[in-house]
């Protein structure tokens, strides 16, 4: 097999969603619905068609690394862009695109009557673009264009209906947070230029070691660390880590498909692609790791508390997603950057059917989203039924599932680090696997089995749309073909993908020229290394340990609590009630930004405005040095009577004084 990859096939990838979106929302109108769902889902397959082929290549051994177009130079620096295509590249390539193909696909049900139908096939596929250029990207300009782009098109898929005033605020609060991070993003991504001179990522990884030899100017903290932590701010807050997670569950004010596609699947998992591929920058600080190893441990556990009490059907997947993202972070932190990706491939998987089972079951109950007011959904659902199954199975780690294999491989990595918050990370992810079965059973139970609550609803629904609606006492009913098909396509790797590439991917080389470890100092990968001795012995062995057991007790717990004995939730939420007011609070983040960042960020601005726009700019620069003008003008005005005598005589009395001080000299010399 050839050793590089054609740059014609790699340009076809990301060029063939772009075409699509541009059809469909230039043209969207000429095209027609049909038209516009075509032409998108043709260019998000031919993607997917070469990033398989691509993937091929990859693993026979070929590698792509070039400049694609020079955009500009200044000086020794280049702005172009290009493509870095290895293993991370590729196995990134495959998972976006054939997530977007399945929701494309999805959209075609769930949306079907929809005024803004086909600029939503066109938002979609622009992100599918989006997502592509950032995976591919050899250099840091690109990164940060991909990184906006996806930003951007996620800010109008979460605002997509409008005229709803929770989207418009959801997606407002999404594009603040998300601005707060990339403020960081941008800080590391100039650190790098200004010190390695270059935006190129293999230049930039070679002057690492020149890099962790210097100070950040005026402090004694290593420029490394600096760099590395700015740019994990960024990662914060793409991909939604404490406490820069508090856009993301508010996001599932867009419809389901975009949950799926970005909410759990591919942009929140930009900032977890980007730690790895900056893996070079992130060896040679220690303090930047356990910080990363923190926050995602916060996030992993503190995050799954508030899936607990969550009634709302996607807001329970979503900040599942929140803590499965911290468990990837954690892995990041505790340098198993191929277990991180790893568990961003099989999560992918299984994260997408749930969201997109979530949207069937919508669908079903005719747009109520209230799991209070579900249940029995088992016998008239069955195909979502089964796959939701599947994907909860996968999501709390069921050995053999695909979710297992990687979220046993991050608690394992964790304990094999020696980083100071590890101690903490230990307790945050074995504690989290109790956490996340209960949560992920609880919605099952509640709405696949038990009484069928949907007769008469005691929980009056609103639809996706933000009306009231009428089906109050309509029978659920199994979703079309265009919305299970997905769900199958996207089961079966979620039961068997873990499986079948654990060996290559986390075991293997297949990550060896795009992750850098440092296994002197991080043994975290050698020690899970040698303890792995296949995908069935590792299952096998899973039964002996307690994170297995965690999961049971965590099922048959939901199973008791809301299938058997409802009353002890109940009583629980009585005799816990400041605990659950906490809880649906948030931890009161959300109160703390709106009154105490937010209302202080407007006093600074009112002050501003009013001490530094109105009073100096406009009251003194502006407006008094015109009132200054004009009052030396009023005064002078005084002086132009037009009597001619009147100017005569100033004329005059200007002579005998221009006289007088010349003269006066000489005279006083006389009389001395």
């Amino acid at each position: 097999m050839a050793n590089s990859i054609s740059q014609g096939l790699l340009l076809t990838i990301p060029l063939a969603p772009l075409l699509g979106a541009v059809v469909a929302g230039l043209f969207g109108k000429t095209v027609g619905q049909r038209g516009a769902h075509t032409v998108t889902i043709l260019g998000v397959l031919v993607a997917f068609i070469c990033s398989a082929v691509v993937l091929a290549q990859v693993a026979g051994g070929a590698r792509f690394n070039a400049t694609i177009y020079e955009w500009a130079v200044i000086g020794k620096l280049v702005m172009e862009v290009g493509f870095l295509v290895d293993g991370l590249t590729a196995m990134m390539m495959v998972v976006v695109t054939f997530v977007s193909l399945m929701v494309h696909i999805y959209t075609i049900g769930y949306m079907e009557g929809d005024p803004g139908y086909q600029r939503f096939f066109s938002y979609i596929s622009l992100f599918t673009f989006s997502m592509l250029m950032l995976v591919m990207s050899n250099n840091f300009l690109q990164l940060f264009f991909g990184w906006e782009a996806v930003g951007l098109v996620s800010y109008l898929l979460i605002g997509f209906w409008f005229k709803k005033p929770t989207a418009i605020f959801a997606n407002m609060k999404a594009f603040l947070v998300n601005r707060v991070g990339d403020f960081g993003f941008i800080l590391g991504i100039g650190l790098v230029v200004a010190y390695a001179g270059t935006l190129n990522y293999g230049e930039a990884f070679a002057k690492g070691g020149e890099l962790a030899k210097l100070t950040f100017p005026g402090s004694d903290w290593m420029l490394i660390t600096v760099i590395c932590i700015c740019l994990f701010i960024g990662a914060m807050g793409k991909s939604a880590q404490f406490p820069l997670h508090v856009w993301l569950p508010d996001s599932m004010e867009g419809p389901t498909p975009i949950s799926a596609l970005i909410h759990a699947a591919t942009m929140v998992t930009a900032g977890i692609f980007m730690v790895a591929r900056m893996s070079p920058l992130f060896e040679l600080s220690d303090t930047a790791l356990n910080f990363v190893l923190v926050i995602g441990a916060i996030t992993a556990l503190f995050m799954g508390f508030l899936g607990i009490i969550q009634n709302d059907i996607k807001r329970v997947v979503a900040y599942s997603t929140l803590s499965q993202l911290g468990y990837m972070t954690v892995a990041l932190g505790a340098s198993a950057y191929s277990v991180a990706v790893f568990h961003l491939m099989t999560h992918a998987f299984f994260k997408a059917l749930l969201f997109l089972g979530a949207g069937s079951v919508i669908i079903g109950m005719h747009h109520d989203q209230d799991i209070r007011n579900m249940g029995g959904l088992r016998k008239h659902m069955p195909i979502t039924w089964i796959t939701s199954l599947l994907g909860s199975l996968a999501l709390i780690g069921t050995p053999l599932f695909a979710g297992f294999y990687s979220k046993d491989s991050i608690i394992e990595a964790v304990h094999a680090t020696h980083l100071p918050g590890t101690g903490f990370a230990i307790f945050a992810v074995t504690a989290g696997v109790f956490v996340t079965a209960f949560y992920s059973f609880r919605m099952y139970f509640l709405v696949f089995h038990g009484e069928e609550r949907f007769h008469h609803k005691p929980f009056p629904p609103e639809d996706d749309h933000g009306h009231h609606d009428d089906h109050h006492d309509a029978t659920p009913h199994e979703s079309p073909w265009v919305v299970t098909a997905p769900l199958v396509l996207l089961a079966i790797p979620s039961v068997v993908i873990g499986f079948l590439t654990i060996g290559p991917l986390v075991h293997g080389e297949f990550f060896k020229d795009a992750i850098f470890v440092n296994a002197a100092a991080h043994p975290a990968m050698k020690d899970l290394g040698a303890s792995f001795h296949g995908a069935t012995a590792m299952a096998l062995h899973a039964l002996t340990t307690l994170p297995f057991w965690l999961a049971v007790a965590g099922v048959v717990t939901a199973w008791v609590f809301y299938l058997k004995a409802p009353a002890i939730p109940a009583a629980l939420d009585r005799s816990l009630k400041p605990v659950r007011t906490v809880l649906e609070n948030k931890y009161y983040l959300d109160w703390f930004n709106e009154h105490v960042l937010a209302a202080g960020a407007r006093l600074v601005g009112t002050g501003l405005w009013k001490g530094g726009d109105q009073a100096l700019i406009d009251g003194v620069a502006i407006n008094g040095s015109a009132g200054l003008v004009g009052r030396i003008a009023g005064w002078v005005r005084l002086l132009q009577t037009g009597h001619l005598y009147q100017y005569a005589l100033v004329m005059l009395l200007g002579i005998f004084g221009l006289l007088t001080w010349k003269l006066w000299p000489l005279f006083s010399g006389l009389l001395r």
